[in-house]
């Protein structure tokens, strides 16, 4: 717990999870609320992996988010380890905003989540998101089945791409948390290092990129990352990890020209977050099978 400080006597700070199905907006709603990209995102579910924080600094308060991968019923060795780490950011948390994609509802996944959370003594703010692909009419209907559900804090109708009533998502989730002074330093964005963000990003590109199998078979890792001319150069050497020997084909393309336009789009993406030149080395490696090896998922961050 931060020291308490008389400077901040009427401040509010704390942890929020946010939650939801996969593919609901979880990532892009936490880009839209810091104005900064940090979370990666594609039309695909399951993009993001990994509890992914970010801080957001207000003049009278200090909302850390948890932007966390989407809740579902896992099977296999990965997805299950990924749905654990959502849980987790749950009990981390001082509040938690429920993301509800209102265009293409997920019945079992939301239910699954409503059941999780059935007993929960932690404010719980409903956001529906995605209001500008429904009818106003029918987004009546949906706020009054899901207050029937459970009883949330607040229900705000949202667009996460648009922007609409983000602004008000944020006030209400402001009023929700307990009084404390800031845990982050007013320039902190979030506390993963860069090597973690750049490996992202090349993850987002083939997620982008590549269809079929190919994203869900796929990691990458940080093998190099060096600074140079007084950080106005980094060179990054990155693996992308595949499970099958078929798979590696895929990635590269005829000529290359697949591995090419994943690295260029990853450098330009990296170049932006960091501020300088990046020079990207991409290698393709394959290791059988290693969303069922446990081994593999600890070294691959999992």
């Amino acid at each position: 717990m931060p020291a308490i400080n008389e400077k901040y006597a009427d401040f509010k700070s704390g942890f929020v999870a946010i939650v939801g199905a996969p593919n609901a907006g979880k990532s892009t709603l936490l880009n839209r609320m810091l104005g900064e990209k940090i979370s990666i995102t594609s039309k695909k579910p399951q993009t993001t992996r990994n509890r992914i924080l970010g801080a957001l600094h207000r003049p009278k308060a200090q909302l850390i988010f948890l932007d966390t991968p989407g809740i579902f019923k896992a099977k296999d060795t990965l997805n299950l380890r990924i749905v654990d780490t959502a849980l987790a950011a749950i009990n981390d948390a001082d509040a938690i905003l429920f993301i509800l994609d209102v265009a293409n509802p997920d019945p079992d996944s939301e239910y699954f989540l409503i059941k999780r959370l059935q007993n929960e003594a932690r404010p719980v703010i409903l956001a529906l998101n995605k209001i500008d692909l429904i009818e106003k009419s029918s987004l009546l209907e949906i706020i009054a089945k899901w207050s029937k559900e459970y009883y949330f804090e607040d229900v705000v109708p949202i667009s996460a791409t648009a922007g609409t009533q983000v602004d008000e998502l944020i006030a209400s989730i402001e009023n929700a948390l307990p009084k404390g002074p800031p845990y982050f330093p007013e320039d902190a964005l979030t506390d993963l290092p860069q090597r973690f963000l750049a490996a992202e990003l090349i993850r987002e590109k083939i997620f982008r990129l590549t269809g079929e199998e190919i994203p869900y078979a796929t990691a990458v890792t940080i093998e190099s990352f060096k600074e140079e001319k007084e950080g106005k150069l980094i060179k990054i050497e990155a693996t992308i990890h595949l499970e099958r020997d078929s798979q590696k084909g895929i990635i590269i393309g005829k000529h290359g020209s697949k591995l090419k336009r994943i690295g260029t789009e990853s450098r330009q993406e990296i170049e932006r977050m960091l501020g300088a030149r990046v020079f990207l080395k991409l290698f393709v490696r394959v290791q059988k099978n290693w969303r069922k090896d446990t081994k593999a998922l600890r070294k691959f961050g999992y």
